[in-house]
């Protein structure tokens, strides 16, 4: 057995069933390994930044680590805008990479980079493979890395040399001990104690839910305790789909981009939980504010997030849905807050009721969002991407049972698609639906190829208002001058691009064709694509 045969071997007995890559010269022993074991699938993508975004989707919908591989050089240097998209949102992934000849490395020859040191700011941890021999071990280790405490991307960079030589014996680990890594599960009993505590004393509690409740599977145990004290729930972006819109306790989102109830809920409140988020500037605003108005409880599983941006009266490291459980299992006094939760039902039924503005020849991405939602299936997942699209999405998409997946905290643009890819991977009998602007759609479109290939019942929407929509937004208010480089002339016709890959496609220029439009664009069998076409004058404060 040679290092590539037990590299595959490796990934076979961690449960990989499926990776995302694009080949190369120095991975070629790895790709000639895995070629003769059809237990695990394979994706081509069109370019190695997707492979990470492709590894995402299927991570965040499966609950398992994301696997992808690509060559040494501009192959992997390509790959490290997937690795810190993965590395912002806590997306547990493993990122395999050729490199040259081991003897040949710090030479620059042909397709080398450092590619251990590129990505150190934004990987968990990474491994430059010297002896084949401890391939084993070492992928069982990344893979423990990725998908424990706190999860992220883990990078196993090895030459080509390394996967040609044999091993002396291949030993797999069956248990995994690494000095100094030993992620925190349980909660302090006493702040456990004090938590219980603060939520019987409080009278204008909200909980915050962020996307550590779904990384950590704890969405059943938010909802209960939401539920058996009757604290409204507030969401970050990355949390939005915990708790359906239509739920008496859903307040909506929070941030500067955010609901207004939510945000309403946030400068009212006289305890805020926050749950799994690393409270960012996106999601609130002034912390120093909140900090100074309201008590905080942070339980966060990353002991480096607590107090990072915004102190908390009653810290809590550990395990989200663990922490969850003895909060609920030591019984919480319910807390007097009956009249806050009407007085926020007011404000959310208004803004849940709130008419859309329309133009002749366009349709207001709201509407549209609304329309869909309802037609969609209770578990639909929902990849949206990076700028007006994404915010519209997430204020107005009916949420229901399902997912609503995007890069929420380093914001890449040409996200959406590949996830949606890696989420019909994981999952292909989930409806999926894709949403994008026509800047973030051009960024990915060649991945409409691995939609193609593998007959993927992949739908997408796509905003079609010819510029960078938030950028144009953003410059069109003091103290800019007006927008500029942000018009996207130049753009292809894109029917034609879908029909160029034999995809469907439905455009709709007018509000009372669009119930008509998305019947059509999710009935049909296969992927299809919807393109609305949008004024480039609106703003996501319309």
């Amino acid at each position: 057995m040679n290092g590539a045969q037990a590299l595959i071997e490796s990934l076979k007995r961690e449960g990989v069933t499926h990776m995302f890559g694009y080949a190369g010269a120095t991975i070629c022993p790895a790709v000639d390994a895995l070629k003769d074991v059809p237990e695990i699938g394979y994706t081509l993508v069109r370019t190695e930044q997707n492979a990470g975004h492709m590894a995402s989707g299927y991570a965040r919908v499966s609950g398992r680590v994301g696997v992808c591989m690509v060559t040494s050089g501009p192959g992997a240097t390509n790959l490290i805008t997937g690795i810190a998209t993965a590395y912002m949102d806590s997306i547990p992934m493993v990122a395999i990479t050729g490199q040259v000849p081991s003897h040949l490395l710090g030479r620059d020859i042909f397709q080398e980079v450092d590619i251990t040191g590129a990505v150190a700011p934004f990987s968990k941890h990474s491994y430059l493979v010297k002896d084949p021999n401890q391939i084993p071990r070492i992928v069982r280790e990344a893979f423990h890395i990725a998908s424990t405490g706190r999860p992220g991307p883990v990078l196993i960079d090895i030459p080509i040399d390394v996967q040609e030589q044999t091993l002396k014996s291949f030993n797999w680990p069956e248990t995994v001990n690494i000095r100094g890594y030993k992620p925190s599960v349980k909660g302090n009993d006493l702040q456990i104690k004090r938590v219980a505590e603060a939520i019987g004393r409080a009278r204008q509690p909200i909980i915050c839910a962020g996307g550590g409740v779904w990384l950590a599977d704890a969405k059943t145990e938010l909802l209960e305790l939401a539920e058996s004290t009757g604290i409204p729930v507030v969401k970050t972006m990355m949390g939005i789909s915990v708790m359906p819109t239509d739920h008496p306790l859903n307040m909506g989102m929070i941030g500067s981009h955010g609901n207004h109830c939510a945000n309403k809920a946030l400068a009212k409140s006289d305890l805020l939980i926050m749950v799994g988020t690393r409270a960012a500037d996106r999601a609130i605003i002034e912390p120093g504010e909140i900090q100074r108005r309201m008590a905080t409880i942070h339980i966060d599983v990353d002991p480096a997030e607590i107090g990072k941006n915004m102190q908390a009266a009653v810290p809590l490291v550990g395990d989200v849905k663990v922490i969850l459980r003895q909060i609920l299992d030591l019984g919480v006094q319910v807390p007097d807050c009956a009249e806050w939760r009407a007085r926020l039902a007011d404000y959310r039924r208004a803004e849940l009721s709130r008419q859309f503005p329309s133009r002749p020849g366009s349709v207001f991405p709201g509407t549209v969002m609304r329309k869909l939602g309802a037609k969609l299936d209770d578990d639909a997942v929902v990849c949206v991407d990076v700028g007006q699209n994404q915010i519209f999405t997430c204020k107005y998409l009916p949420q229901k049972h399902g997912r609503l997946l995007t890069s929420g905290g380093l914001g890449t643009m040409g996200y959406a698609l590949p996830a949606g890819v890696g989420v019909k991977v994981a999952q292909p009998e989930k409806q999926t639906v894709v949403v994008c602007g026509d800047g973030s759609f051009q960024m990915a479109m060649n991945e409409l190829a691995a939609v193609k290939y593998a007959g993927m019942d992949l739908k997408i929407v796509l905003f079609r208002n010819n510029t960078l929509g938030l950028v144009h937004q953003i410059q069109s208010r003091a103290p800019y001058h007006g927008p500029f480089g942000v018009d996207l002339d130049g753009s292809p016709e894109f029917e034609t691009i879908a029909a160029a890959y034999g995809i469907p496609c439905v455009t709709v220029c007018e509000e009372e064709a669009l119930d008509a439009a998305i019947d059509r664009f999710l009935t049909g069998k296969g992927p299809c694509l919807m393109i609305c076409q949008v004024h480039p004058d609106v703003t996501t404060t319309d």
